[in-house]
């Protein structure tokens, strides 16, 4: 495990998840997220595409945190699904690109609390015998101790993480990570007999439990925006293993163990719900999306300056990229991208926020292809049933116990539903014609 530098960092989330939770949908949206569909884990290639539009980049340039949790948040959170390997927007996905940020951000912490789909602890990778039948206990228990630590922190006010590890103790927030004292011989460092974490002073509670908070913390919390914290490469940042047998074998436990201090922010006052309205901190100098678009007449989106990986995704669905900042809508490509599932409102809600007033000519364009959408569309599967003559299709198309389920087609086919095709072969069976 390699450090970036030796200082530390203080990092405030608050408005770089927004704006990383828009990236990473418009990444999921253009079909560049692929997971395991065994671990539900993000490939490599997707770790780095997402560390790509991350606003201020992940954590650490080497060991991803950021990158890694935003695939998995978006499952959890049901605003993608995987489909043969690559991460798909669900329904509520797609919803989520036009909908405020801090609630679908406030959506996933307590999703993710409910219903994450890996357990934390497996990414304390230093720790090892996990895989071993009944040493863990249930991860979803385990999550709410964490949830129910943050939820308790003052709001603004910074903690470091030794002192929120005395207050979780006294306060009974125990995620407790193996299910017995006879489980704990089977974790162990560098070495399963030597290294087992059973023997006495072994296993204490920061090793274990505190970790583990790290983990929920660094990677879920924060990424998600509701922390700010204070951090440090996380080699030597820690030293809470050192009277372990293999530790003048290992740099640190976790990635996580550089982080220092932490701050519950507005977002995460409101996400666990402590304030019942989103009340945001001023922005300070993180990073803005950009210095404007400019939409002309003849139908080219310019950016008047840089723009945020989120709103280049957006625009490379919607127009076709003809310069390095000059993008062409026309009526091909906003169709294209109907095609696609994108949603032409997404595209104009955008533009009215950053460009407007938008030309006549662009607004005619948009209304246009908005007519277009809908004129045509899919029902889904049916079965085309042939008769043998114009005779019987049109009493099976006109009788009041098949009529309901079918369509008549030319003088001698009937379309039927493929839910409705149970209840047309009994009626058509019932008067005499079994469908063969």
């Amino acid at each position: 495990m390699t450090s970036d530098h030796d200082e530390h960092q203080v990092r405030t989330t608050e408005h770089e998840a927004q704006a990383n939770l828009k990236a990473v949908l418009q990444l999921c949206a253009a079909g560049r997220l692929r997971c395991s569909e065994k671990t539900l884990r993000p490939s490599a290639a997707t770790v780095k595409a997402v560390a790509e539009v991350l606003s201020g980049g992940d954590f650490y340039a080497e060991e991803p945190i950021a990158s890694f949790a935003w695939p998995l948040l978006l499952q959890a959170g049901g605003l993608a699904e995987l489909t043969s390997g690559k991460l798909a927007l669900t329904a509520h996905g797609r919803a989520a690109l036009t909908k405020p940020t801090h609630d679908t951000l406030a959506l996933l912490w307590r999703r993710w609390l409910s219903r994450g789909v890996i357990d934390e602890f497996s990414r304390v990778e230093a720790i090892k015998g996990q895989r071993v039948a009944n040493v863990l206990t249930a991860v979803k228990p385990r999550r709410a101790q964490v949830g129910a630590a943050l939820a308790a922190c003052a709001p603004g006010e910074w903690t470091d993480v030794d002192t929120l590890f005395r207050t979780m103790r006294k306060a009974g927030h125990d995620p407790k990570i193996v299910r017995s004292e006879r489980a704990l011989w089977k974790l162990y460092l560098e070495d399963p007999e030597y290294g087992s974490l059973g023997y006495d002073g072994f296993h204490n509670w920061e090793l274990l439990q505190g970790r583990y908070t790290l983990a929920v913390l660094f990677e879920y919390a924060a990424v998600l925006g509701l922390i700010d914290v204070d951090h440090r490469p996380p080699v030597g940042a820690r030293d809470d293993y050192r009277d372990n047998w293999g530790a003048d074998w290992t740099d640190c436990i976790s990635r996580y163990d550089g982080l220092l201090a932490l701050r519950l922010n507005p977002l995460g006052a409101y996400a666990t719900g402590q304030t019942a309205t989103y009340l945001p901190a001023p922005a300070g100098t993180t990073p803005k999306s950009t210095g404007g678009l400019k939409v002309l007449p003849n139908h080219d989106v310019v950016a008047l300056d840089g723009l945020a990986p989120a709103e280049t995704l957006l625009l490379d669905a919607f127009a076709e990229r003809t310069g390095d900042r000059v993008w062409a809508l026309t009526s091909a490509s906003l169709l294209a991208a109907v095609d696609t599932g994108r949603d032409l409102a997404e595209l104009r809600q955008h533009l009215d926020a950053t460009a407007a007033p938008l030309p006549q000519t662009v607004t005619t364009l948009l209304a246009d292809a908005a007519r277009r959408v809908g004129q045509v569309r899919d029902t889904g599967p049916v079965h085309l049933v042939e008769c043998a003559d114009a005779a019987v299709a049109a009493l099976l198309a006109t009788d009041r116990r098949t009529r309901t389920h079918c369509t008549r087609l030319g003088e001698r086919h009937l379309v039927v539903p493929l839910d409705k095709l149970p209840a047309f072969r009994k009626s058509a069976l019932a008067q005499g014609y079994p469908v063969g």
